[in-house]
């Protein structure tokens, strides 16, 4: 039984690390479908690798790195023949997400996302700070190599690092909330689930292909998902969204149209900011008002339990009543 266990584990190892590395792989190839050049270097305006490489280490432990590093490489060989100048990328894609998730166990961060303070160091820590790492090493490395001009630094930094923050904004929230989703109980939940499903259905594409600006019709999508359904909803709802409009932005077709790299990059990061960042920050706000509102609930049922066992205890007899001797007659 012991030997057994003993083959097991590096058994399991070797299947997390392969399932990680396909994974990253995976979400490297749909990253790289919606994708910008700027200044002839392919920049993906969302980097679905890096949430799915956050989300992993945080779920199974930082020993799975060698899994996103072996992605990395995948998705490097995909684009280009590997050479001395992929190492550069290829240490950023595996540093980036290690440093997140030190940033966020030092943090005290929770995978269930279920305190404002998660989503904040999720989105600070987690997405804006880590990935400083990937875009700094990755558009360094192409300054040194020749491929890039210093003039041109930071013009490649900043799509790499928001692209890079995104996908953790967008992907890492879905996958760490989806095991832990439950079905709803009630009808009526039902009814209003599939009533959201069928608005978003239908309304995202309509705005995400219509001529005019009408992207911030989709922000109250958003509120109604994060106020009814709380992080599994609106997280599902930010990152329909934001594909949608990723995919019409690479297109060049509604509200991007007519719209030069430039602002069809600030356009597209900012919608795509303001989807991840509602969903999460109020989700996680209404999230903590039900707890805090099923604690009271428990605490004055807890309350109201000792009250009627110290009011049973009142009312019981506290001894046989002795009884009362007449006067003795001689």
């Amino acid at each position: 039984m012991v030997a057994r266990q003993n083959l097991r584990t590096p058994a399991v190892y070797v299947l997390q690390t392969l399932a990680v590395a396909a994974c990253y792989y995976a979400g490297g190839r749909l990253g790289l479908l919606y994708e910008l050049r700027v200044d002839d270097s392919v920049v993906s305006p969302v980097w679905p690798p890096t949430g799915i490489a956050v989300a992993s280490l945080l779920t199974l432990g930082p020993r799975v790195w060698p899994g996103i590093a072996l992605g990395a490489l995948l998705v490097i060989v995909h684009l280009t023949s590997p050479g001395t100048v992929s190492l550069g990328p290829l240490f950023a894609s595996t540093a980036a997400p290690l440093c997140a998730y030190w940033l966020l166990r030092r943090a005290g961060f929770r995978t269930d996302l279920s305190r404002l303070r998660d989503c904040l160091s999720l989105v600070f820590l987690g997405g804006f700070a880590a990935m400083l790492v990937s875009s700094t090493i990755a558009a360094g490395t192409l300054v040194v190599s020749g491929d890039l001009t210093a003039g041109d630094f930071w013009s490649v930094w900043l799509p790499w690092w928001v692209g890079d923050a995104m996908g953790v904004l967008l992907i890492a929230p879905v996958l760490l909330i989806l095991p832990r989703v439950r079905s709803p109980v009630r009808w009526s939940r039902w009814r209003e689930a599939t009533a959201l499903v069928v608005a978003a259905a239908v309304l995202v594409p309509a705005v995400t292909n219509a001529q005019g600006s009408l992207l911030f019709v989709v922000y109250p999508l958003l509120i109604w998902a994060a106020l009814r359904f709380e992080l599994p909803g609106s997280a599902l709802c930010a990152l329909f969204a934001s594909f949608l409009a990723t995919g019409a932005a690479t297109e060049r077709t509604g509200p991007f149209d007519h719209l030069s790299e430039v602002q069809i990059m600030i356009t597209l990061h900012a919608f795509n900011a303001a989807a991840a960042l509602t969903s999460l920050l109020l989700s996680a706000v209404v999230t903590e008002q039900h707890n805090t509102r099923r604690s009271v609930e428990d605490a004055c049922k807890e309350l109201v339990e000792v009250l009627e066992h110290l009011t049973a205890g009142e009312s019981a007899p506290h001894g046989r009543p002795q009884r009362e001797e007449g006067p003795r007659e001689d």
